[in-house]
């Protein structure tokens, strides 16, 4: 057996060292097991979410002014960026946007297609993108569509019709109008959201759960006849701290158990919205009680119908959003509308929760991540909202400028495109932090993946202590055996290698990338150390993401 050792003996920088007034707070371990393995990991897990909203759309996937922009006027260096974020799925059009979208306007020739009012973000849309030109770009950048239909102002009618265009085979009126329109093939659409956010008072055509639950009953119902493989996302509640959180998804997955396969989940997190700092950095917490209770909604309307199949979540939108600031801009803007009729044309394409993001974020949004992927036996599908500009890890200059990264962009990529195979929840003994809305909880938090058919490997750990540094011993050795039980590799003659890592951790958790200086915060290589018994080793700074890379 051999031992290896990755280390960052070049291009060491200031933002992954220790801070001087730090101290090792103890020792943490981590042990992946054969007995606490997960699932298989879903592809879908590593999808991202595109709403007309602010430049998501305009200035963001498309401006065919842009000096990269290609026939059908979509930004290149946004597209290669979407495609090293290694997204998977992307949901589409919204978000509030679709509770008064009328799909049809984003279809056939530009020139001819409506400008409309928005009422979600209350801006102007000129429907220069739509179904068909999302479809073309999604075929770009080699991702799946999530869409979501209109159940504010609309509903049953339109969803059939819509999924007719979208998936109907030529030789009807609406598909043949796709066909008309550029697009001979069915874009084969799979999943499908059915509305948005439905509890909210800020939705367009918002409802109570039992009106709601008639609704999507009525809408699945038909969509599944017209076609039956079609995978069906009812809307959630629009948070856990919702009044109404558990009795709607009781209410409605009992009343439409049979034809739904998601259930959707939305959580935002950001430092000023907990209450500390330290709580922030443990948002994962919230999370797993999130996904806990709507589980738990989800067998309980299950068992009511004496059914066999699970109700599985959509995570379609989470992520770290200022959520503050816009609540401002938006009492602000009610307040201006207050005074008086405002015939003023809407805007176009405004600058809209356009967040910049620091390293304590990218460690919060890491920390995430390692949560959905240690419940992906119910989380089977998840959207990071948003994709670019707003809220986003992507952020595109306007008037041919360029598009850079934000810190919340390397967690995501690491994952999307190195978490394969089986995920496994390790056993962690670590340090506790205490927290004013959780408790004392572990320091350490991560999760295994292991790919038996490469026999590759990934850890992602974070360290959410504020303030300590934690020397962390991880055993592997169970996972790594041949799947037929014979001894692990350690014993074998094979040897654990370490091929790659990456530490995301700045000395000042506020520290951002910028337009100017987009590489501020990047992650580098650190050390890691492997011996015969397969184990691994390191140290994680305070307020730190990890990645280590193996293979046996």
């Amino acid at each position: 057996m051999n031992t290896t050792e990755h280390s960052n003996t070049a291009n060491v920088t200031t933002n992954t060292s220790i801070n001087d007034n730090e101290t090792i707070n103890g020792t943490a371990t981590i042990r992946a097991t054969r007995a606490k393995a997960v699932a298989d990991v879903p592809p879908r897990l590593f999808g991202s979410f595109v709403e007309h909203l602010g430049r998501c759309v305009y200035g963001g996937i498309y401006e065919p002014s842009h000096p990269t922009a290609d026939e059908d006027g979509f930004r290149g260096d946004v597209l290669d960026m979407v495609k090293e974020l290694g997204v998977t799925c992307v949901r589409y059009p919204g978000g509030n946007f679709v509770s008064n979208y009328n799909w049809e306007d984003g279809t056939g020739p530009r020139d001819q297609r409506p400008v409309r009012r928005d009422l979600a973000w209350h801006t102007t849309e000129t429907n220069e993108v739509g179904i068909d030109d999302f479809y073309r770009w999604s075929q770009k950048a080699g991702t799946e569509i999530m869409l979501a239909v209109n159940m504010g102002t609309r509903g049953l009618h339109a969803a059939l019709e819509e999924l007719e265009y979208v998936n109907g085979a030529p030789g009807t009126a609406l598909a043949d109008r796709r066909v008309a329109n550029g697009i001979p093939e069915p874009m084969g659409i799979r999943m499908w959201c059915i509305g948005n956010e439905m509890d909210g008072p800020w939705q367009v055509g918002h409802m109570d759960p039992q009106t709601y639950a008639t609704e999507v009953e009525r809408v699945a119902h038909a969509m599944k006849l017209a076609e039956s493989g079609l995978e069906l996302v009812a809307c959630g509640s629009s948070s856990a701290h919702m009044p109404t959180f558990g009795t709607w998804e009781r209410t409605v997955l009992t009343r439409a158990w049979e034809h739904l396969d998601f259930v959707s989940a939305h959580a935002y997190y950001y430092d000023r919205g907990a209450k500390s700092f330290q709580d922030f950095l443990c948002s994962a917490e919230d999370m797993t009680g999130f996904i806990n209770t709507v589980a738990a909604c989800a067998d309980e309307a299950k068992a009511a119908n004496h059914g066999s199949k699970d109700i599985a979540i959509s995570f379609d939108e989470w992520g770290v959003w200022y959520s503050d600031v816009w609540n401002k801009q938006e009492a602000d803007w009610k307040a201006a509308a207050g005074e008086g009729l405002h015939p003023e044309p809407w805007p176009k394409a405004p600058h809209l929760l356009e967040d910049i993001y620091t390293a304590a974020d990218a460690v919060v949004e890491g920390s995430l991540m390692i949560t959905l992927l240690k419940h992906c036996d119910r989380v089977r599908s998840a959207s990071r909202a948003q994709l670019v500009n707003v809220i986003a890890p992507i952020m595109a200059e306007p008037n041919g400028g360029p598009a850079w990264r934000q810190t919340v962009f390397y967690p995501f990529a690491e994952a999307a495109h190195h978490a394969r195979g089986t995920a496994f929840a390790p056993i962690i003994d670590s340090p506790t932090v205490h927290t004013e809305s959780y408790g004392d909880v572990p320091a350490i938090d991560a999760v295994v993946t292991w790919d038996e058919q490469t026999r590759t490997g990934l850890l992602l750990a974070v360290n959410r202590d504020e303030t300590n540094a934690h020397d962390v011993t991880i055993d592997i050795s169970d996972i790594v055996r041949s799947i037929d039980g014979s001894p692990a590799a350690a014993t074998t003659g094979d040897t654990i290698t370490v091929t790659r890592t990456q530490l995301l951790h700045d000395d000042d958790p506020y520290r951002t990338n910028t337009t100017k200086a987009p590489q501020t915060v990047v992650p580098q290589e650190f050390t890691v150390t492997a011996d015969a018994q397969g184990h691994l080793s390191c140290t994680l700074p305070f307020i730190s993401w990890a990645a280590i890379e193996f293979t046996a």
